[in-house]
């Protein structure tokens, strides 16, 4: 018995160029079915292997699976967003929702008409991009606070004069307090630099800071953030981002950007 997997909620295009994207289970082609106003991005699925007992046991005991079918329904939501004829605006759904049938969907995008309204309006016209900030050189980083904090000058100059007991003892004490105000430092930039970039944008939010095994990189990731931005501010604000990022390769640290994305940190998997 199948049933059909919902990916996300677009703006109906009348697009009948299909889908490139495999779906959900790989195999099957994606579609849509118009409803009112709206199109439903979707794919038919064994509703034998994908129940939600199904997936949530896959979720604790097979994280691949849930990587490999996290990747799809996000290539999925991309492909739709970037339309045969252009840029459509997409709600992009959670992952794992699931109707046995036309009817069962069609009902859900009569109940939720008002709140797919309310986001389309919300978006439309914008997009979503991502920006990341990784600490490249901790110890540049560490020499640029140094340098700039008059105690901690005058703290390295007493030490100086110091007999090699204490002075060892102060060394520590010195190196803590280092690391401290460097760490203030940093949450304090960044910040700032999070403000000055929201500015740019109709909404802004920090997301979750990935660590070194999801980002694939040694360093560490400080700042993870996404940001709407209008379509016809989009090439100020990649300027700002480039202009960011040179500032910041002095310090010991690298901004990277990436975008278009559909708006999955502004539309909360289609609840308003």
């Amino acid at each position: 018995m199948n049933g059909l997997y919902l990916y996300c909620i677009r703006e109906k295009t009348e697009d009948t160029s299909g889908f490139h994207t495999r779906g959900i289970d790989g195999k099957r082609e994606v579609f849509t079915i118009i409803h009112r106003e709206l199109e439903a991005v979707i794919s038919r699925v064994s509703l034998l292997k994908f129940t939600s007992e199904e997936i949530q046991k896959k979720a604790v005991e097979d994280l691949n699976w849930i990587k490999e079918k996290a990747v799809i329904h996000e290539d999925v939501i991309e492909e739709a967003m970037r339309g045969a004829n252009g840029f459509v605006n997409v709600i992009p759904m959670r992952f794992g929702i699931i109707f046995k049938d036309k009817t069962g969907l069609k009902e859900t995008l009569d109940r939720d008409h008002a709140k797919m309204r309310r986001l389309l309006n919300k978006i439309r016209g914008k997009q979503e991009w991502s920006a990341k900030i990784y600490l490249m050189d901790s110890e540049r980083f560490e020499l640029m606070v140094k340098e700039k904090n008059e105690d901690i000058r005058l703290k390295e100059q007493e030490m100086a004069s110091m007999p090699e007991g204490m002075a060892y003892f102060m060394e520590e004490e010195l190196k803590e307090t280092i690391r401290n105000e460097a760490n203030k430092e940093l949450d304090a930039m960044l910040d700032n630099l999070f403000g000055k970039l929201g500015e740019e944008a109709a909404e802004s939010v920090k997301t979750k800071i990935l660590d070194r095994e999801m980002t694939g990189k040694t360093e560490r990731m400080v700042l993870n953030a996404a940001f709407l931005v209008h379509a016809d501010k989009v090439d100020s604000f990649r300027k700002a981002l480039e202009g960011i990022d040179e500032d910041l390769k002095a310090k010991g640290l690298h901004l990277e950007y990436s975008g278009p994305w559909p708006p999955f940190n502004f539309t909360n998997g289609g609840n308003p």
